[in-house]
């Protein structure tokens, strides 16, 4: 989910568990996270029946796994990681389909238990029980009790396979024969979107002896430490007349800030009432919130979403709207600006200062070092420091952008020393993700997995880093189908979203043919 505000402070967990201190801002410069959408959970009061008329737990009744601390060290031990079930249209060997929505608290996502999701829908057709389960340092199961460095030994991409993997073979599900259907008995699908749609390729690629096939929903398989294509599709898709101003606008702020020329600088941050920002490439970043809105756009999300809103601020003028190519650098700058002093810095600023807000450089603001559980953002921001990268930068200098090239990675990679000092060997400064040895273990666009659907949207600013980014080479298979429609990030996990488009739901249709075709023909081995 996008975030345009810190995380929510909620405990600090040491001997006892105590509110955390006061913080001294709240800073807007933590980056969006590729997650599945949210929907509403289900209420606790809604009755859920079996196809035998039995009255089953709610959806939101939270079940309990002892799951190993670390998967290389078993002798460590277990902690508990939560996880959501139901059996309201399975029946005996029907598949067992378990998701997790990755790098957020899962207790909000028990919706992807229900009809309402593809996980559901495909449950619902091939008499299925779903499960939901919460990766590991997220919501409210964690191996250690903060999130501190030391603690983070243990969250890796690997060990969240490992995780997958060993729940599906050694938990006992709470339904009558829930002890008979490990990976052998019944076919396992895993269903993932986003990071969780990479886990489901990983997971296919190296756990293929327990996951018989899998969903991946605008999976983000290929680690990117220079991520500029995150804009790239929003580039592409969003209104012409808002795309070349804001090309142009980008193009003078770059321009501004190569000079080097103090009174020239001052006056352009002054414009976007930034001028209390020290560093230029703060500034340039924080121009990058506008864009992070796209995250939440959907295909019904109608015309009144807060990056309509950014762009009507750019090109609706006296009523009426710009043409395909703008109005122009001078309307949109002051226009741009206008937006950012009125309206959006208080929205995600609100009274705080511009470099308290927005700044990157105090490595002393307390907010680097908060190490209590649960904390998402700081969860997730391991990850990407060692592993995916996923910085978002300005494009190359032969690539048209809406992001400022004066974003470089080790802006993003600076700040990682900061959150987790001494992580980073000799080099304890700035971060280098290993996203090319993630890519080479894992195949990361070229996976060759086999029973494994890839399903995109076009307008999913993650593509880039999914099997459709632009001039991929791994075309699919009908072993590894490459369903391609005109959503949004993660848009064919949601029915609703197959309302509201045709390209959609025919996505949603194939995933569920191909799956009762392989259903069909699986074969116990145990």
């Amino acid at each position: 989910m996008l975030l345009l505000s810190a995380i929510p402070l909620l405990a600090i967990l040491s001997v006892a568990r105590a509110l955390p201190p006061p913080r001294p801002g709240t800073p807007a410069f933590v980056r969006p996270r590729p997650s599945i959408p949210h929907l509403e959970a289900p209420s606790e009061e809604l009755p859920v029946v079996s196809r035998n008329g039995t009255q089953l737990p709610a959806y939101t009744k939270t079940y309990y796994f002892n799951q190993l601390i670390d998967h290389n060290n078993p002798s460590l031990g277990t902690f508990r990681q939560q996880y959501w079930h139901t059996y309201e249209f399975y029946e005996p060997g029907g598949p067992i389909i378990l998701s997790t929505p990755g790098e957020v608290d899962a207790s909000g996502y028990t919706s992807y238990l229900t009809n309402s999701t593809l996980n559901g829908r495909i449950a619902q057709q091939l008499n299925g029980s779903t499960i939901v389960l919460e990766h590991r340092f997220f919501g409210n199961s964690n191996p250690y009790p903060d999130l501190s460095v030391q603690s983070f030994r243990v969250h890796t991409v690997q060990q969240a396979i490992n995780d997958l993997a060993y729940f599906a073979q050694n938990v006992q599900l709470p339904m009558q024969g829930g002890d008979k259907v490990a990976p052998g008995k019944a076919p396992w699908i895993l269903i993932g979107g986003s990071y969780a749609g990479a886990l489901t390729s990983y997971a296919m690629k190296n756990k293929s002896d327990v996951f018989y096939a899998g969903y991946a929903s605008s999976a983000v398989v290929q680690a990117t430490v220079d991520f500029w294509g995150y804009f790239e599709p929003i580039r592409q898709s969003m209104p012409a007349n808002c795309s070349a101003d804001v090309q142009a606008v980008i193009a003078h702020v770059d321009s501004v800030l190569a000079s080097n020329d103090s009174s020239q600088i001052n006056t352009l941050k002054s414009t976007f009432g930034l001028q209390g920002l020290s560093h230029n490439d703060d500034f340039a970043a924080a121009l990058q919130q506008n864009f992070f809105t796209w995250q939440n756009l959907q295909l019904d999300s109608g015309p009144n979403g807060d990056f309509f809103k950014f762009c009507d601020a750019l090109e609706v003028k006296n009523g009426v709207s710009a043409p395909a190519s703008g109005w122009g650098l001078d309307y949109a700058l002051q226009a741009w600006g206008s937006f950012w002093k009125n309206t959006f810095y208080e929205q995600i600023c609100g009274s705080d200062e511009n470099d308290l807000c927005l700044g990157t450089y105090d490595s002393t603001n307390p907010y680097w070092s908060y190490t209590y559980a649960p904390n998402a953002g700081r969860s997730w921001q391991w990850l990407t420091c060692n592993e995916f990268g996923f910085n978002f930068d300005g494009a190359a200098a032969s690539q048209p952008t809406i992001a400022s090239r004066f974003v470089k990675a080790v802006w993003s990679e600076r700040q990682c020393g900061y959150h987790f000092p001494g992580a980073f060997g000799s080099n304890s400064v700035v971060a280098s993700p290993n996203a090319v040895g993630l890519n080479n273990l894992y195949q990361g666009w070229n996976t060759t997995a086999q029973r494994l659907i890839f399903a995109n949207g076009i307008r999913d600013p993650w593509r880039e880093a999914t099997v459709a980014a632009d001039g991929t080479t791994n075309a699919g298979s009908d072993m590894q189908p490459h369903l391609l429609s005109d959503g949004f990030h993660c848009s064919d996990l949601l029915v609703r979203e197959g309302v509201a488009s045709a390209k959609v739901k025919s996505v949603q249709d194939s995933a569920v043919s191909y799956m009762a075709k392989w259903i069909a023909e699986w074969k116990p081995t145990a």
